[in-house]
């Protein structure tokens, strides 16, 4: 590829591209826009300084930091704390206002990049999915790094899972996470259906972390122009994987084998999020594996939505509908 002067170059391994402004676009809402042109503003700082790796207090102080950060935008939620099944955790439970299907159960795994999100903010998240769901909500506050780095997380989110299709009917439980909390659900599945438990009624994954070693194309086409993720988070999954192969299934459940069993899916992600590649190649391997799975796609969407744009409604009511759609199959 010859550049003419003001186009991309050819390099080793890929594109040089030119300078460019990539714009706020007119087909998303004008609260899509001024989120887009905000978050930019906070980009601009720089990429976040991770510690090195074997600095535990530093990555306590940074996870202090950023759990407050978290649990501050969380605020407006609020659910009951239950008592746990292993006596080693805490999992929170939330109802829907009024009345609601006591039977029907949505398990949700919060986000925060696998050492982030502890506390109010798993909380709050089990909140408001019993609100945009209509359900009955679990939501398991795991374990995290630097103390406790896998498999610690997806041990307590199958002790939790375990002890949920003991109590209710697997085809009427429906499990879900967004970003990290994408990962551990996904990575459940494996696990879960490795180890001879039933297999939920369906799975929500909602812009997932599907893939620790960051091989997918977006992690290169959509870096910065994701304003919230920026780009990949290679220091942080390290420290979770604390020297296990990144690529392991339980890990990365991209790489799982999907022909031997998963739930009907449903994938979210926007077009500017990092990890739509996750999205991509975890629809294409679901299909050659024969699972029930469709795709959601935000427009111009970076990691994790709007922060309750027109967009994130409409987002929720589809994956509602889908959810609903499980239950009732």
């Amino acid at each position: 590829m010859a550049s003419n002067g003001n186009g991309p170059v050819a390099v080793e391994g890929g594109i040089l591209m030119p300078e460019r402004v990539v714009p706020h676009p007119n087909s998303v809402s004008p609260q899509a826009r001024a989120f887009l042109a905000q978050m930019a503003q906070y980009m601009a700082a720089g990429r976040p300084i991770y510690p090195p790796l074997d600095d535990a207090d530093a990555w306590r102080k940074l996870r202090g930091e950023r759990d407050a950060m978290m649990n501050a935008m969380s605020q407006g939620f609020f659910g009951e704390s239950a008592a746990n099944p292993t006596e080693t955790m805490t999992v929170h439970t939330s109802n829907p206002p009024g009345a609601f299907a006591k039977d029907r159960i949505y398990f949700d795994i919060h986000g925060g990049g696998l050492i982030f999100g502890a506390g109010e903010f798993c909380r709050a998240g089990a909140a408001a999915s019993a609100v945009r769901y209509g359900a009955r909500c679990y939501a398991v506050d795991y374990r995290v790094p630097p103390e406790n780095p896998f498999p610690a997380a997806l041990d307590d989110c199958l002790a939790v899972y375990a002890d949920l299709v003991e109590r209710y009917d697997p085809r009427k439980i429906v499990v879900g996470g967004a970003s990290a909390g994408g990962n551990l659900s996904a990575a459940l599945m494996l696990r879960a259906r490795d180890e001879g438990l039933p297999l939920p009624a369906g799975l929500v994954l909602i812009t997932p972390e599907l893939d620790l070693t960051e091989s997918g194309d977006s992690f290169g086409v959509n870096k910065f122009a994701d304003v919230v993720l920026v780009e990949g988070l290679p220091e942080v999954n390290a420290l979770y994987a604390s020297g296990h192969n990144l690529a392991h299934p339980y890990l990365s459940p991209l790489f799982g084998d999907f022909t031997k069993g998963f739930p009907p899916t449903l994938l979210q992600a926007g077009t500017r999020d990092v990890f739509l590649s996750n999205v991509a190649r975890m629809h294409t391997s679901l299909r050659r594996a024969k699972v029930p799975v469709e795709i959601l796609l935000g427009e111009a969407m970076p990691h994790g939505g709007f922060a309750g744009c027109p967009e994130d409604q409409d987002m929720y009511e589809d994956i509602r509908d889908f959810i609903w759609r499980c239950w009732e199959d």
